[in-house]
């Protein structure tokens, strides 16, 4: 393993003008900080991460919290997307990333053990019961936190715009002539009662009537759940002329259901998803969907992670809200 020791002798200078090129002090002229960092990288140095922490107070490393209930892991279209930048971020900072979970082989122990273990300097937290105790020991505790799509006082929270989002998507339908607009919702979430509401006052101030039985729950990224409750509503004596689901990938469960009933899209109904998967749009017909920003949500969790890290001074705790935007397809007809 190549040290500092070795290029000092390489570059003729001491191992201490080595040490402040290769950490960028200023006291050094640029033209030998250049120089030298130029011969550590084709000597193949590398910088040991235990003596770094010792004199940084950090380990470069950020947690990353995310349980999924449907099981479905980073294979979640939506979530490995958001996480993906996320992680490009983190690395452009310098950072590492671990995932949290509750056991470290037959060890059992708390989301905050489990990062004090693993010497997270910050978490972001995502996709969880924000009401389980063990993630409000985490958030309450001095490790620096950042969640995304929930707001916890005194965190940061970066937040899809979800409420102009839906309203986004029924005044879309709207406008194509539909008045009879079913919505099967997620979970109950923070994000599901966003979603909900901003569904009943656009409804309400298009003067559109939702029945009870129109507006069924299903889970998020649950095809077989979203499936059942569109049975429900084809089997209704007066059916949705346009169905809206949870998110696209739930939308297949509910894509079957409609083919058992040797109905058509959109000829016979129309549908709407939500998130922007690249499964949306591949689809035949392609759906109309509201695409969630994963990018700038992934940067802006890293980015404000890192802030509270690097100057807790500093760093004010925020709602960032990041905006969607409209993709018209082909599943929802114009009456």
């Amino acid at each position: 393993m190549v040290t500092i020791k070795d290029i000092s002798e390489k570059c003729g200078v001491s191992r201490a003008t080595v040490s402040k090129a290769l950490n960028g002090h200023k006291d050094i002229s640029e033209s030998t900080g250049e120089y030298i960092r130029n011969v550590a990288r084709e000597m193949g140095y590398l910088p040991n991460a235990a003596a770094r922490s010792l004199k940084t107070k950090r380990t470069n490393n950020l947690g990353v919290l995310f349980v999924d209930k449907t099981c479905s892991g980073l294979t979640h279209e939506y979530f490995s997307a958001v996480l993906e930048s996320f992680k490009v971020e983190a690395e452009r900072l310098g950072y590492d990333i671990t995932f949290i979970s509750r056991n470290i082989g037959s060890a059992s122990m708390s989301y905050y053990e489990h990062c004090k273990y693993r010497g997270c300097d910050g978490v972001v937290i995502a996709s969880v019961d924000f009401s389980d105790e063990m993630v409000i020991e985490l958030v309450k505790s001095e490790i620096p936190t950042v969640t995304i799509d929930h707001v916890f006082n005194g965190r940061t929270a970066i937040l899809s715009d979800n409420v102009q989002g839906i309203r986004d998507l029924v005044e879309y339908v709207y406008q194509c002539g539909h008045r009879r607009i079913a919505y099967i919702h997620g979970e109950d979430t923070s994000v599901t009662q966003k979603r909900l509401a901003s569904f009943y006052r656009t409804c309400a101030e298009l003067s559109i009537e939702v029945p009870n039985e129109y507006v069924k729950d299903a889970l998020y990224h649950d095809p077989k759940s979203s499936g059942l409750a569109t049975r429900e509503l084809l089997e209704l004596s007066e059916r949705p002329t346009c169905i809206l689901y949870p998110d696209d990938f739930s939308f297949i469960g509910g894509m079957n259901e409609i083919e058992r009933h040797g109905l058509h899209i959109p000829e016979d109904i129309s549908v709407a998803g939500y998130d922007g998967i690249y499964l949306s749009q591949v689809l035949r017909p392609r759906i109309t969907t509201l695409r969630q920003d994963t990018g700038v949500l992934g940067r802006e969790a890293a980015a404000r992670l890192v802030e509270a890290i690097e100057r807790p001074k500093l760093a004010i705790p925020q709602q960032v809200m990041v905006a969607g935007h409209l993709i018209p397809g082909s599943s929802v007809r114009k009456m």
